[in-house]
Order: structure tokens, then C-alpha cells, then sequence
């Protein structure tokens, strides 16, 4: 199962936007991999104010930070069509720049993968 981790610094965003990232992160998902829709979960997160630094400065820019855990095992292509078709979404949202939005896809093996009990099966999944 996908999980994506969206945190936010230096902005608040409102139930609204929180389900429209949401959707546009299940969407993007399902349209750049095939997965089920139901696979893809989001969490969201804020930094307190003075808690995001950047250069060992505090950072005051509003930005969103995107941290994708995925199955490993899809190409390059359909991992940056699926960062591209995010990062074009959210940054609409949220009305920032699409330079505030930052995404990181990470592949992890099925073999240290488990959902619902189990370990995942090998191969192309999720």
C-alpha cells in the first residue's frame, strides 16, 4: 500500500485542500501506476513555526513536503510522470509556487513490506 506523508510548513491548510491533495495524490497514483485507488494512503503533518529549518536557518517560505513510500520495481518515466502530476496538483491547491513544493518517492522491496498481517508477495504491486 502506497503511504504518501504530506507536511506542511510555515501554512495551514484546510480540511478543503487536505482532501483535495488527498484525491489528487490517489488519482496521480492510480493513473501513473495502474494501482487500485483503494491502495493509496495519505497522511498529513505540520511543522510548528520555528520548527522547519533550512541552512541551519529557520525557514519562513510556505512549503509542502511530499514523502512517497512505494513498491519498488516501476520505471523512472512513471515515477517522475507520477511526481509531476503531483506536484502540479498541490501546488494549484495550495496556491504556492511549484519551486515551495518538494516530493520524494522511495522504493522499498516487497520483502520488507508488510500490509494487513502479511508480507507482500514479490513483484510489481502497489
Amino acid at each position: 500500500m502506497p503511504t504518501y506523508t504530506v507536511t506542511v510548513a510555515n501554512l495551514s491548510l484546510s480540511p478543503q485542500q487536505k482532501s483535495q491533495i488527498a484525491e489528487a495524490i490517489t488519482a496521480a497514483h492510480n493513473a501513473q501506476t495502474g494501482a487500485p485507488r483503494f491502495f493509496a494512503q495519505v497522511l498529513f503533518s505540520a511543522a510548528d513555526q520555528g520548527d522547519h529549518f533550512v541552512g541551519g536557518r529557520v525557514n519562513t517560505a510556505p512549503q509542502v513536503y511530499v514523502h512517497g513510500l512505494v513498491r519498488e520495481g516501476r520505471s523512472i518515466g512513471i515515477k517522475q510522470a507520477l511526481m509531476s502530476q503531483m506536484l502540479e496538483e498541490i501546488s494549484r491547491i495550495v496556491d504556492i509556487t511549484a519551486e515551495d513544493v518538494w516530493i520524494y518517492l522511495q522504493d522499498i522491496p516487497a520483502t520488507q513490506m508488510i500490509e494487513f498481517g502479511r508480507f507482500l508477495p514479490a513483484g510489481r504491486g502497489s
